[in-house]
């Protein structure tokens, strides 16, 4: 555990986290907009960071190029006399300059909305065949691990070339480098291997290519269009933030449904308003609790708060997705909420380049489960399902349904 807490950090609040076996959002996000909405936090992994909470302050940072995203290798600082694990684990959201803009130029069009649209009817006969297993286990099932995991990892298996045969070894690696800002040592642990398996990976596609995006990068490579490092660099993208918010979004949608019959009930009668309910869930549900750190490179003024070079700010994206300036009663899960302009996906050059995979994926993945389940409901209490309690980004282990 790395400790870079200086004595300015001594008055720093905690890190907000829901209360245990919650979804959430945290209870502190409401005081901080109101009177502190630029916040010293102190992390679980013994740094400390700037938490901003307000939507136009999160909106501004998220887009402002004197703020990089660093590596979970690099930040917070090895602890000096220790040696690093090797090379970082650079995702599309750290790379910055020319490299980022070669490296979105070359994926774009595979998740472009137009080509994200043609994929549909394949998309939807994934669902309706995982829905196929899940309905013969029988019931009670377990609706995260029948579904809301294996849909969206399969959509993006099958479309950049990963093995999903092989999830077994690399999920676990992903999720630790996924929860580093919990869980440092063991997030900087498995980037060595998660490197690793996708330069073996790339090597196979190399010798045995194949109709995926992973095999055309290797392509690009090879013609000088694009590094090793590039290609290695969106494996990892794939690998470590690819499908997990999906995952997570889908499970949690499930669990705001199920305990909403009323909305649930709109959206049986009313399928039009399946747009609506996947942009207001996508606003609702408070997946992206903290996960966006971002670096100063230089000095900046924010609401009267000086904010050094060097020092880490969090521009809260859920908090600002529940700010009240923005979305009028915003605890409330509105179907008509029109217009919308929720921070989910990020803003700026780094905004989440799979956005349109993403809410095709809720979107297949809530009309097959109300046409598939037209009494879908959980099998146990609310309060009883078990919950991802050591993620800032919370979903349930488990959600026991029957229908």
């Amino acid at each position: 555990m790395n400790d870079v807490t200086t004595a300015a950090d001594h008055s720093a609040r905690a890190f907000p986290l829901a209360p245990p076996g919650t979804m959430g959002p945290p209870r502190e996000y409401d005081v901080l907009r109101r009177e502190c909405p630029i916040a010293r936090v102190r992390l679980p992994i013994g740094a400390s960071a700037w938490y901003v909470t307000r939507y136009d302050d999160v909106r501004m940072l998220l887009a402002d190029p004197r703020l990089v995203r660093p590596t979970i290798d690099s930040w917070p600082a090895p602890v000096e006399g220790t040696d690093p694990a090797g090379p970082e684990l650079v995702t599309m959201m750290e790379l910055e300059g020319p490299r980022h803009a070669a490296l979105r130029r070359a994926v774009a069009p595979a998740f472009s909305a137009r080509t994200v649209r043609r994929q549909v009817p394949r998309i939807r006969r994934l669902a309706e065949q995982l829905l196929d297993h899940f309905e013969a286990a029988g019931q009670p099932g377990d609706l995260v691990g029948g579904f809301a995991e294996p849909f969206p990892l399969r959509v993006v298996c099958d479309l950049v070339g990963i093995p999903y045969e092989e999830r077994d070894f690399y999920l676990p690696l992903a999720d630790a480098a996924l929860g580093a800002l919990l869980t440092l040592e063991h997030g900087r642990a498995a980037t060595v291997r998660l490197r690793d398996y996708l330069a073996e990976l790339i090597q196979r596609k190399r010798r045995e290519p194949a109709a995926d995006l992973l095999s055309d990068l290797v392509r690009r490579q090879d013609a000088g269009e694009l590094t090793v490092e590039d290609v290695i660099t969106f494996g990892l993208s794939m690998l470590v933030g690819g499908y997990r918010t999906s995952t997570m979004f889908i499970a949690d949608a499930a669990v705001v449904l199920l305990t909403h019959p009323g909305v649930l009930a709109a959206l049986r009668a009313d399928r039009e308003l399946l747009p609506y309910a996947v942009e207001e869930l996508l606003r609702y549900l408070p997946v992206m609790n903290g996960s966006v750190v971002l670096l100063a490179t230089e000095h900046l003024i924010l609401r009267g708060r000086s904010i050094r070079a060097g020092e880490a700010v969090l521009p809260v994206i859920a908090a600002a997705n529940r700010d009240a300036s923005v979305f009028p009663d915003p605890d409330r899960l509105g179907l008509h909420r029109a217009p919308n302009p929720h921070l989910s996906f990020g803003r700026g050059v780094h905004n989440c380049v799979g956005m349109h995979l993403a809410r095709l994926e809720l979107t297949v993945a809530l009309t097959a489960l109300l046409n598939r389940f037209p009494r879908l409901r959980l099998a146990v209490a609310e309060h009883e399902l078990p919950w991802e309690d050591d993620s800032p980004s919370k979903s349930p282990t488990s959600l026991p349904v029957c229908w």
